[in-house]
């Protein structure tokens, strides 16, 4: 599958997605032509919160499909199978980065290590040392 059949796939679920929306902010069924409060059921509220979730989640993952070359995106998902957070911190870097202009073209492997490079400098791990005092016996007051 290449990048323009991936491309048609996720813009078709996101106009499903968006088909869907409409729907359940009307009556939810109610007979009587009674409507919900504003609010809603509990229930249908997280499937909303779920359908704008996943729709932000999509638009991510075409937005990164559109800025990163193929060895790049293969690197990001084996990494993100190790470290998550590590993955998702270079994706926000990326984004970003397309966003404000700074990416003059795709993103390529070179490159997504350099920002991986980046960001384990910029993740230092904190390290405790210990000092422990000396005991009141001390080599300089030893009786010979």
């Amino acid at each position: 599958m290449d990048d323009a059949e991936l491309a048609q796939i996720r813009a078709r679920r996101m106009a499903e997605l968006q088909a869907r929306k409409p729907q359940a902010g009307g009556a939810g069924g109610l007979p009587g032509g009674f409507s919900m409060p504003p609010g809603g059921a509990a229930g249908r509220g997280n499937g909303e919160d779920e359908e704008k979730k996943a729709a932000a989640e999509e638009m991510r993952k075409t937005m990164l499909m559109s800025v990163l070359d193929n060895d790049a995106r293969e690197r990001l998902a084996r990494i993100a199978i190790v470290k998550p957070q590590n993955a998702r911190a270079v994706e926000d870097m990326v984004l970003r980065m397309a966003q404000t202009g700074q990416l003059r073209g795709k993103v390529d492997e070179d490159q997504l290590i350099d920002l991986l490079g980046n960001i384990s400098e910029s993740k230092q791990s904190t390290k405790i040392v210990y000092n422990r005092r000396k005991a009141l016996d001390s080599d300089d007051d030893d009786w010979d």
